[in-house]
């Protein structure tokens, strides 16, 4: 195993100071006085604030229940643009995507990727935007974690406002200063005082490795205890460091990244080996990684997973790319997820070498929910790929996943037991395993009953 790296650009010294001798709270849920500018609408704007979707007394995010109750007591209020209707142009519209937390995000496509359709025929709209939902990220501990958004596409903190006065606010450019003082009051917002001591000990000089176990000082139940040893063992490699949110096992990494070939699926070793082994591609300077979060939803849109979606109502878009060699989009690098037989996608293949034919979720995929990181940066390693979220906090920022298909802790878990971890061989713990609910279909459980339950325990402490 690799030595812990640092997980982010954490935001400057200077910065973090500011944090830590303006937010010193020693209550275990720290209060905060809301900057007027993150609560009230820009001139030019349809009055939506940074307020209006990241919610302080939601813990800073999206919250179904939140978007229910005010539905049904103010429907007139500036969330409820038409921008993220299920159908903005509708005569009358609905927000059953909004119900579930989700919010309409646009993207322009890099030039060395188009869009194809089932045939591998280019469909690109001629303003090269596409469009997905996804949840919206709580702002609690971004004074430790950059760059932003569940893509990470926005560098800073400033960057991140900005866009979103742009995109979800319907607004124009503001001053650099306005800019400045959202992103000072979103660098006081922490989900606990152990997350707000982090930042204090790395603005007093402390090396990001070094940092306290600030965790150490919890007093947890003995499932909490077995589960922090769950936590250990199958989430810190990613999930570790300071911030919770650090690859530290660039090992375990790397077997997200299989190599692909140019019709988009896995290449494997020759002569093929029993069971077959991809040839991996690393990718060391990627803080990003596929875990299989949109796999699960495309099962979901197909009615053909076992786990319970909750947003399992409500439909996302279908999307195949074409990835080029650069933006004269004429050399072809691979089209992701790759082409499936029409007739019978589901059959499995086998290539002349006996290795499987199959793309980069070692699952037949007919299309994507969303392509991830690989909207921003053009390269098929990102596809389906999403920012390391810190656990921090979790416990308080439901629904889950970038998709919001998740809706406790509980079922993450679960979700990850049964289909995620599979991926990730060490991440597989010793145990007499309960009955795998899709039988035969995939690998068995990661965890036991008891080891599911006492991970989610200790998430919830976090």
């Amino acid at each position: 195993m690799s030595q812990p790296l640092r997980r982010r650009n954490l935001q400057p010294l200077a910065v973090i100071a500011f944090v830590a001798t303006s937010a010193c709270s020693t209550k275990t849920e720290p209060t905060v006085t809301v900057e007027p500018l993150f609560k009230e609408a820009f001139q030019g704007t349809n009055g939506r604030a940074c307020a209006t979707c990241h919610v302080p007394e939601d813990n800073f995010t999206l919250t179904p229940a939140h978007v229910a109750r005010l539905l049904e007591t103010n429907p007139d209020d500036p969330l409820f643009a038409a921008i993220d209707a299920d159908d903005p142009t509708a005569e009358t519209l609905t927000f059953e995507h909004l119900k579930k937390g989700l919010v309409r995000v646009w993207l322009t496509l890099p030039g060395n990727m188009d869009l194809i359709d089932e045939g591998g025929n280019v469909i690109t709209p001629g303003d090269r935007k596409i469009f997905v939902w996804r949840g919206v990220p709580s702002l609690a501990d971004s004074a430790l974690t950059a760059p932003y958004q569940l893509d990470g596409r926005e560098r800073t903190l400033e960057e991140q406002a900005q866009g979103a006065i742009t995109a979800h606010s319907e607004g124009g450019k503001v001053s650099k200063a306005e800019l400045e003082r959202i992103a000072a009051f979103e660098r006081t917002v922490f989900s606990s005082d152990r997350a707000r001591k982090v930042a204090d000990e790395l603005a007093s000089g402390v090396e990001f490795g070094a940092v306290s176990d600030v965790e150490a000082s919890l007093t947890l139940s003995p499932e909490e205890k077995r589960g922090r040893e769950v936590y250990e063992k199958v989430c810190a490699p990613c999930h570790g460091g300071a911030n919770k949110a650090t690859i530290v096992a660039r090992d375990i990494h790397d077997m997200a990244f299989p190599a692909l070939k140019p019709d988009g699926n896995v290449l494997f070793q020759v002569p093929a080996t029993d069971p077959p082994t991809p040839v991996l591609a690393p990718q060391p300077e990627n803080e990003f990684i596929n875990i299989g979060s949109a796999l699960e939803n495309f099962l979901v849109q197909l009615g053909a997973t076992e786990h319970e979606s909750f947003t399992k109502d409500v439909s996302f878009p279908a999307y195949r790319f074409r990835f080029y060699q650069d933006a004269s989009r004429t050399e072809r690098v691979a089209d992701l997820p790759p082409a499936l037989p029409l007739d019978d996608p589901f059959s499995p293949r086998v290539d002349a070498d006996g290795n499987p034919v199959t793309g980069p979720n070692f699952f037949p995929q007919l299309f994507t929910t969303d392509p991830g990181r690989a909207a921003i940066t053009g390269n098929p390693y990102d596809f389906e790929a999403f920012d390391i979220p810190t656990l921090r906090g979790i416990g308080k920022t439901a629904p889950y996943w970038h998709n919001n298909i998740s809706e406790t802790l509980e079922d993450v878990v679960s979700l990850y037991s049964d289909h995620l971890f599979s991926k990730f061989p060490p991440l597989i713990l010793p145990g007499e395993k309960e009955p795998d609910p899709d039988g035969d279909i995939g690998p068995p459980e990661a965890l036991t009953k008891e080891q599911k339950s006492d991970l989610a325990a200790f998430l919830k402490r976090l």
